[in-house]
């Protein structure tokens, strides 16, 4: 099987871009409830896409880990378990990371009923994307 080699810096470009991203939803979108939410049909818009944006990424930046590590993956909730996993989660948390790939499919395949418990679950566990996305980093500084 030939090697498999990411364009050098994407993660770490996929790292900053979801920073970025993290940032403008907790200057901008996080102290947003639901009566706010579901009365402003452009504010939706745009808390839902930078949820979308932060979990579409960080998928790829774990999918890309797991490829470099030759570890298979049945599915987008089963990269972030074992991309998490391979760092040390527990188990709790694995299962929690994993939850957020099925709520980045929520927003991908516009299932209209479920988003604002997206934005919510996204809102609740963001630390962790955040503790994840550390030791990506200290990954990277290492290699």
């Amino acid at each position: 099987m030939p090697e498999y080699r990411y364009a050098k810096g994407r993660i770490a470009e996929s790292v900053q871009f979801i920073s970025a991203e993290m940032k403008e939803f907790d200057t901008e979108y996080a102290d947003k409830g639901w009566k706010k939410y579901k009365e402003d049909t452009k504010l939706q818009k745009l808390i839902d896409r930078t949820v979308e944006n932060i979990l579409t990424a960080l998928i790829e930046i774990c999918g890309t880990i797991l490829t470099e590590e030759c570890i298979a993956v049945e599915s987008y909730a089963n990269t972030l378990e074992k991309c998490s996993r391979l760092f040390g989660f527990t188990k709790e948390q694995q299962e929690k990371l994993a939850k957020l790939a099925v709520q980045r499919n929520r927003f991908a395949h516009r299932y209209l009923n479920f988003r604002w418990q997206a934005v919510k679950m996204f809102s609740d566990y963001k630390k962790l994307v955040s503790d994840l996305l550390t030791k990506v980093i200290k990954r990277e500084e290492k290699r």
